[in-house]
């Protein structure tokens, strides 16, 4: 009895081990796969220029794997629409990412006959701390083509989109509901068309970041306004005034106190390979101005809004206020306004960022220009 109790113990024994040690092979052969992060579909909206600052911004979120950047809308602004086509195309070239589409937008403020009249407006509102003018201070060039072998001295492999920007931006925010994020760093006016024809697009976006403005902060191109919202105040507001589920702007609040200095611009500097970069980066006028005074220190704006896209974690200070942009005209025509009290009927709240991390920035601009 002894004997066959033992021969009954052992078997169970047995048993039992080959139960529990069979399910952890099977599960081990059916752990599921780890799935790789959903990329952030983004448009930016420019008015472009070589490098820094709307090109660094471009190169940042082309070559992050973060981003799948859907699309570059340009718009007037620091450039006319043709050199800034002229120039998108141009780093799409070198850093091998012509599979990017670029489109040519909007090429006039909305205030009719104001590139005409620029210059005595200018005498009769007064100047801020910036002479800058951007695109009215030159001739609209004949074509995009021309700019492009003018200043690149060789010929285009490829072209923009024929699609109006305002069509594009409607079509992929609709075929991507609440999750498209908009990168807005030129003048509003491809947006404010986009809106003037399906308004309905503001709340299916995810979020829009600008470089744009000055709220609690003194303006550039006026004592009050902010060279991107002063060009084109009328479409700065409509944009600004749109029921996006998330507005963050980086003003001259947060740009005009975080410069580059001569030593992050040597660091740049000696990372760029690639000859398309490197004429790019000699013909510069930043290049000119620290070369000629290691102690001169250049804003970098744009850099900012496309950073926040790759890590929300560069704001370190912000405030929630509602906003809205003076478009009378007169001496602060263009201002940006945020409301502490109670603000006008239709006017959206926006996250105005006040301070950013340095060292992030730092390390994310030092990471795009391994790439060039």
């Amino acid at each position: 009895m002894k004997t066959w109790k033992r021969l009954l113990q052992t078997t169970c024994v047995a048993a039992l081990v080959g139960a529990t040690a069979m399910p952890v092979t099977v599960s081990a052969a059916k752990a599921p796969a780890v799935k790789a992060p959903e990329k952030i579909p983004v448009i930016l909206d420019a008015d472009m220029v070589d490098l820094f600052d709307d090109g660094v911004a471009m190169v940042m979120l082309a070559t992050s794997p973060k981003v799948d950047l859907k699309g570059i809308t340009i718009v007037i602004g620091n450039s006319w629409a043709e050199d800034g086509t002229a120039s998108a195309i141009r780093h799409l070239e070198g850093l091998g990412r012509t599979d990017i589409p670029v489109m040519v937008g909007v090429n006039r403020p909305t205030r009719p006959g104001r590139m005409e009249n620029i210059m005595e407006e200018r005498k009769n509102f007064g100047y801020g701390h910036e002479t800058y003018m951007g695109s009215c201070s030159y001739p609209e060039p004949v074509s995009w083509e021309e700019s492009y072998r003018t200043r690149y001295k060789s010929e285009p492999t490829i072209g923009p989109k024929a699609e109006d920007p305002s069509d594009y931006i409607i079509r992929t925010i609709k075929d991507n509901p609440h999750k498209v994020t908009i990168v807005a760093i030129g003048t509003g006016g491809n947006l404010a068309k986009a809106l003037e024809k399906d308004p309905s697009i503001a709340p299916l976006a995810k979020e829009i970041v600008y470089m744009a403005g000055a709220f609690l902060h003194a303006g550039n191109t006026t004592p009050t306004a902010e060279f991107n919202v002063w060009l084109d105040p009328e479409a700065a507001k409509k944009v600004y005034r749109a029921e996006w589920p998330k507005q963050t702007f980086f003003p001259l609040d947060v740009c005009e106190n975080e410069p580059i200095t001569y030593k992050d611009f040597k660091n740049l500097e000696k990372r760029i390979k690639n000859p398309v970069f490197k004429d790019m980066w000699e013909r510069h006028y930043m290049t000119d101005l620290f070369r000629k005074n290691k102690d001169h220190k250049n804003f970098i704006w744009d850099v900012l809004a496309a950073g926040y896209v790759l890590d929300p974690s560069i704001i370190t200070d912000e405030v929630f206020m509602p906003i809205d942009v003076n478009d009378t005209y007169s001496i602060s025509y263009g201002q940006t306004v945020a409301f502490p009290g109670t603000p006008p009927p239709g006017t959206q709240k926006a996250h105005i960022v006040q301070k950013i991390d340095r060292k992030k920035v730092m390390k994310m601009l030092t990471n795009a220009f391994d790439k060039l």
